[in-house]
């Protein structure tokens, strides 16, 4: 039951972190678009939208790999 548990707690993590990363992908896009018509103020809200994501992004991934470090010692 406990393997399945882990199973299920990485999966989730996963899967919030995919998640993230596609709106971060998303909000690039839109930042490149936006600087290619010119439009410096909303590239500089996708772009500071997308620093925001990127960073959660990380900070997530460096949480679940310390936790499934140190479970599994």
């Amino acid at each position: 039951m406990e393997n399945v548990d882990q199973e299920w707690t990485f999966n989730r993590f996963f899967t919030i972190g995919k998640i993230m990363l596609q709106y971060a992908v998303v909000f690039l896009v839109i930042a490149l678009v936006a600087a290619v018509l010119g439009f410096t103020g909303i590239a500089a809200s996708a772009v500071g939208i997308a620093k925001i994501l990127f960073y959660i992004f990380i900070l997530l991934f460096l949480v679940s790999l310390i936790v499934g470090m140190t479970r599994r010692k």
